[in-house]
C-alpha cells in the first residue's frame, strides 16, 4: 500500500511529464519562409497527442478528486463506524487561583481582628496583667477587642454573641471557673475556624470533662500533673525547653528564648504534662525534656496552627520572655486563621 505522501505526490507528477512530452512534439516553423512537406502530418500527430494528454489530464484530475479523504493532508483517517459512547460535557477552562496574600495584607487583617480576651489575673492584684500587656503591644485597631477580665458571665455573653470572632484568648492562670459548658461554646467557635490560645494549667482537673472533645480534635491528651514540693525544690528543674525551636511561634514577631530561667510564683502545682494522642495534627512545641518530642510537653499547637494550648503558669517565668511570647501566640494563631478564612 502506498504511503499518504506517495498518494498525494503522484497526481502532481503526471501533468509535468505529459507537459514536457507535448512541448517536444509541437510543430516547428523552419526559417526561410518555406513550408515543410511533413508539416501537415506532424500537426495532425500533435493534435492527436494533445488530445491524449488532455484526456489523461482529465483522468488524473478525476482520480485526484475521487481519492480517499485520508489522502488530503488536512483530513484525519476515518475510523470504522462504532456505536457512539456518551461524552461528558467539555470542562471549563481552568480558572486562575487567587494570589496568596502578602505578609503586609495578613498583618493588616491581624490588626483589624475581632479578639475576645479572658484573663482572670485582672482580678488578682498581686500580679501584673501580662496578657493585657501583650494585647496592647499587638496594636489592634479597626476590629472589636473585648477584654472581659475575670468576669465569667461577660465571657459567656460574648461567646454567645453575634460577633464573628477571629481569636479567643483564655488565660485561666488563677484557676477560675472556665469549665464545663464554656468548653462546649469554645469548641463551637474553633469548629468555625476561630483561633484559640488557652492557658489551662489545671488540665488535671478537667481533662476528662467537656474540654475532652477539643483535646481529641487537637490530638493531645493529659499525661500527668506537674508538681513541686514547696519546701524543697530546685527552680531550674522547672525549666521549659523548645522542642521545635525553628517554629515561627518563637520568632514572629518577637525572637523569644526558651524559658530556662524560671522565677517561681505559684508554690506546689507547676501545671500539667501533656502528650500526643491518637488523631489530630498536634505538635509539642515545648516541654520538660529537650529530647522528648511526643511526651512531657507543656505547650502544643494543632488544627493547622489555629490553636495553642499552654499547660504551665505564665507568672512562673520572666516577664520579658512571657509577654513577647503571648504576642507571638496571638500573631501565630491569627495568621493561620486568616489563611483559612478569606
Amino acid at each position: 500500500m502506498l504511503s499518504k505522501q506517495a498518494r498525494i505526490k503522484k497526481p502532481l507528477f503526471l501533468p509535468i511529464v505529459f507537459g514536457l512530452l507535448l512541448a517536444c512534439t509541437m510543430p516547428q516553423v523552419k526559417s526561410g519562409g518555406g513550408e515543410n512537406p511533413d508539416y501537415v502530418e506532424e500537426t495532425i500527430m500533435a493534435i492527436r497527442l494533445q488530445g491524449t494528454v488532455e484526456a489523461l489530464g482529465s483522468a488524473t484530475a478525476g482520480a485526484a478528486k475521487d481519492m480517499p479523504e485520508e489522502a488530503t493532508p488536512t483530513a484525519a483517517p476515518k475510523e470504522p463506524t462504532q456505536t457512539a459512547e456518551p461524552q461528558s460535557s467539555p470542562l471549563p477552562p481552568p480558572t486562575e487561583e487567587p494570589a496568596a496574600e502578602s505578609t503586609q495584607d495578613i498583618a493588616q487583617r491581624i490588626r483589624r481582628a475581632n479578639v475576645l480576651v479572658f484573663e482572670d489575673i485582672r482580678g488578682y492584684y498581686a500580679l501584673d496583667t501580662r496578657v493585657h500587656s501583650a494585647v496592647q503591644n499587638m496594636g489592634f485597631s479597626g476590629g472589636r477587642v473585648i477584654e472581659v477580665g475575670d468576669a465569667v458571665g461577660h465571657l459567656m455573653e460574648q461567646l454567645n454573641s453575634s460577633t464573628r470572632w477571629d481569636l479567643i484568648v483564655i488565660s485561666a492562670e488563677a484557676r477560675s471557673a472556665v469549665r464545663g459548658e464554656f468548653w462546649d461554646l469554645i469548641l463551637q467557635q474553633v469548629n468555625n475556624n476561630v483561633a484559640l490560645v488557652a492557658e489551662v494549667w489545671y488540665l488535671d482537673e478537667i481533662a476528662n470533662g467537656r474540654i475532652s472533645p477539643l483535646l481529641g480534635k487537637c490530638g493531645v491528651s493529659f499525661q500527668a500533673d506537674w508538681w513541686r514540693d514547696p519546701a524543697d525544690y530546685d527552680q531550674l528543674d522547672y525549666s521549659i525547653y523548645w522542642l521545635d525551636q525553628y517554629n515561627e511561634v518563637f520568632s514572629v514577631p518577637n525572637q523569644v528564648g526558651a524559658l530556662t530561667t524560671p522565677n517561681i510564683y505559684w508554690e506546689g502545682d507547676a501545671g500539667d504534662l501533656i502528650q500526643l494522642g491518637a488523631g489530630g495534627d498536634a505538635i509539642l512545641l515545648a516541654g520538660k525534656h529537650p529530647d522528648r518530642k511526643s511526651s512531657h510537653g507543656v505547650l502544643a499547637t494543632c488544627l493547622g496552627g489555629r490553636v495553642i494550648l499552654q499547660t504551665y503558669a505564665t507568672h512562673d517565668y520572666r516577664r520579658d520572655h512571657t509577654v513577647p511570647l503571648w504576642e507571638n501566640f496571638m500573631y501565630y494563631t491569627l495568621n493561620n486563621h486568616f489563611k483559612v478564612v478569606q
